[in-house]
């Protein structure tokens, strides 16, 4: 996907980063706009209404999460957080109060622009009333059907195991965080991480050739889990 004509609001306080990531997301094809406060951003994406936002959470006026609930109430653009938080509450956090990925800085501008296209696809894709079919490789999951294809195999699942991997096929190359999979897959979230846990190593036996090195379904440690991108 090219960044031709996308805008891109870029979110920090640190000029090194922005000077960084506008010169590769100029590369790219994107216009970008920028904020150093969260107050500014929030002003900003009103007037400039930007297809994506990537947003740092340690803002010198308010912290990125306030920002993050501030744009969640009137923007469906995608929220890609950026920071140098390493406790996992704070990813955890941010996904859970909207953002569609985060990324832990340091990091490349492969692996940006790769979590990028993954969030502007899914948002191509949400206002489709259409279930998406998920094909990555061996693996084909009509979510209208409910069929699970491994080769030419059908796979038989539970209803919980389906309803576990056809949320993780509609936001397929995002982290979906455990609190998000237990509110969606059980009603009136009687799930535990416990019975998730479980679950998903179940599915790993029936969709993976190599459950020990699952190539589809990737845990992101202590934060939830993540089915890999079509297009990766």
């Amino acid at each position: 996907m090219s960044g031709s004509e996308k805008t891109v609001m870029v979110v920090d306080d640190e000029l090194s980063i922005l000077r960084f990531l506008r010169a590769a997301l100029s590369e790219a094809g994107f216009k970008v706009v920028e904020a150093q406060r969260g107050r500014a951003a929030l002003d900003l994406a009103v007037g400039r209404k930007p297809d994506i936002v990537l947003l740092d959470l340690g803002l010198p006026d308010m912290d990125g999460l306030e920002v993050l609930s501030g744009l969640r109430r009137w923007s469906a653009a995608p929220v890609i957080v950026l920071t140098a938080r390493g406790d996992e509450r704070d990813k955890i956090a941010g996904l859970d109060a909207g953002a569609d990925d985060y990324l832990t800085k340091p990091f490349g501008v492969p692996e940006l622009l790769a979590r990028i296209r993954v969030a502007l696809r899914h948002a191509e894709r949400a206002g489709k009333a259409d279930e998406p079919v998920y094909e990555r490789g061996d693996l084909r999951v009509d979510i209208a059907l409910r069929r699970v294809l491994v080769g030419k195999k059908e796979v038989r699942l539970s209803p919980l195991q389906f309803e576990i991997l056809a949320v993780l096929a509609r936001n397929a190359g995002r982290v979906v965080s455990q609190k998000q999979l237990l509110k969606e897959a059980w009603a009136e979230g009687s799930g535990t991480p416990e019975s998730l846990r479980i679950l998903v190593h179940q599915l790993r036996h029936r969709i993976e050739a190599n459950p020990v090195r699952p190539k589809h379904l990737k845990t992101e440690p202590g934060v939830g889990y993540r089915l890999e991108s079509p297009d990766d």
